[in-house]
């Protein structure tokens, strides 16, 4: 591991500074501390109890189909079930767990366990009810909201959110019933998708558990069948974390072990600094020009979720720091907004980012990964880039009048993005839908008021001479 840390550490070094168009982000290593931890913590409990939770609960509680309505205009209005709907009507199992997991945690964060676990039981019934293939095992990627499975295959994308929300849910509800299912449930997928030749996991398969391999047909994701996705396997480390948590189970180490290797090193381009997306079964990169891009967002949130996992674990995150500054790094070299603050969406190896919306989750995630390095390391680089992210989230994300955050924003004139605009940005897209629920925002609220806590802490320890 360090063998391999090193040689991307002078790979990077020879490479620093040599394109034409570099940007004018500058690290700046200077350690300082947080004066404002209670203002902090009081603003993103505004933003969590008076903007997130109540656009969810209770109103996307369906208490006639099971699970949870998440069809929403850019206004918040439930587009219902009829014609004019659109696919967003039929429910997948990404958001369905998405939800289960929302109200669990909330449970978790000390809201009322009277309301939300409720609410958590309602979703994860209707996962085990109806999402679940009871034939076959796994989970259906969608079915219509009386429940018919419109699209039964199974990708591991959609099995991993499945596992985060039984996992979640179990450690909020205290039900060993709940736990031993989750369990049961992971150990399926390990035997059905593991890949015990070149590590990580075969992503696509069909109902039966084939796996589907042919690259002229495109799975639900919408990439070639065969190929490994950094984007799947960040979201299998995700639960398989939380269920590590909760269950101490030797194989789940195991494979998180694994993981950490995979999303630290097997991902990362090593002469760039960053991580792409697409890979072959054995790990070598799909070289393309369109795969050829490195996403900001998920840089940043895989630096922070390898962070947890070695928590968890036990690892030293010392071990990896190196890692995480590369990939942080980069994207704060090239897709930080110096001047409103926040993150763009992606860019090409080496340039400015060519796609320029700030994208609701980008920002929740790398808000939440600034604060994670800055409680790393303690400086200022960090620091700051989490004030100006969550500067521009409250300032340009949040939709004060109905509620939520909206999908995306753009500068006002972008061709072809209309909507309501604010300030010199025009806001774009539903407020839920086939990918958008109360995970990333919620969960990055959550978890930066928990870090406040453990840093204020912490501050309170030095003080008093602890």
């Amino acid at each position: 591991m360090k063998k391999i840390l090193m040689s991307v550490s002078v790979a990077l070094v020879l490479l620093a500074g040599c394109t034409k168009n570099e940007p004018v982000f500058r690290h700046d290593s200077t350690t300082v501390g947080i004066s404002n931890i209670t203002e902090l913590k009081q603003q993103c409990r505004s933003i969590l109890d008076e903007n997130i939770i109540p656009f969810w609960y209770p109103s996307t509680i369906d208490t006639v189909n099971g699970g949870y309505n998440l069809n929403h205009d850019i206004n918040g209005v439930f587009k219902g079930f009829g014609s004019n709907a659109g696919s967003s009507s039929n429910r997948y199992i990404v958001v369905q767990s998405r939800m289960v997991w929302f109200f669990s945690r909330l449970v978790r964060a000390g809201y009322s366990k009277e309301k939300y676990l409720p609410a958590a039981k309602h979703g994860y019934d209707y996962l085990r009810n109806v999402m679940q293939d009871k034939k076959n095992g796994g989970f259906y990627w969608g079915v219509s909201p009386s429940g018919k499975p419109i699209q039964p295959n199974k990708h591991m994308y959609g099995q991993g959110f499945a596992v985060y929300a039984l996992s979640e849910y179990a450690l909020a509800s205290k039900d060993p019933e709940a736990k031993a299912f989750v369990l049961k449930v992971f150990r399926q997928l390990d035997e059905k998708a593991h890949d015990k030749v070149n590590g990580g996991y075969v992503e696509y398969f069909t109902p039966d558990w084939q796996p589907i391999t042919g690259t002229n047909v495109k799975n639900y994701l919408g990439v070639p069948n065969g190929y490994k996705l950094m984007n799947t396997h960040l979201h299998l480390m995700e639960p398989f974390t939380l269920l590590y948590t909760l269950s101490g189970d030797a194989l789940v180490r195991e494979r998180l072990q694994e993981l950490v290797m995979i999303q630290s090193s097997s991902v990362m381009r090593k002469t760039l600094g960053a991580c792409t997306d697409k890979y072959l079964a054995n790990w070598k990169p799909v070289d393309q020009s369109n795969y050829n891009r490195v996403s900001y967002g998920h840089d940043l949130e895989n630096v922070w979720l390898v962070a947890e996992t070695c928590d968890a674990l036990g690892v030293p995150n010392s071990v990896l720091l190196d890692a995480y500054r590369y990939m942080f790094d980069y994207s704060l070299r090239y897709g930080f907004d110096t001047t409103n603050g926040g993150f763009f969406d992606s860019g090409a190896f080496n340039r400015p980012a060519d796609k320029i919306q700030k994208t609701w989750w980008v920002q929740a995630e790398c808000m939440y990964s600034a604060l994670s390095m800055y409680s790393l390391t303690k400086e200022k680089t960090y620091l700051d880039t989490f004030y100006k992210t969550l500067g521009w989230i409250t300032n340009y994300q949040i939709d004060r009048k109905h509620g939520e955050w909206f999908s995306d924003v753009w500068p006002v004139g972008t061709k072809g993005k209309s909507g309501v605009t604010n300030n010199g940005f025009v806001a774009v897209g539903g407020k839920a839908n086939a990918w958008k629920a109360a995970y990333h925002n919620g969960r990055a609220i959550i978890q930066t008021i928990s870090l406040l806590e453990k840093l204020e802490r912490e501050s309170n320890d030095t003080k008093s001479g602890k």
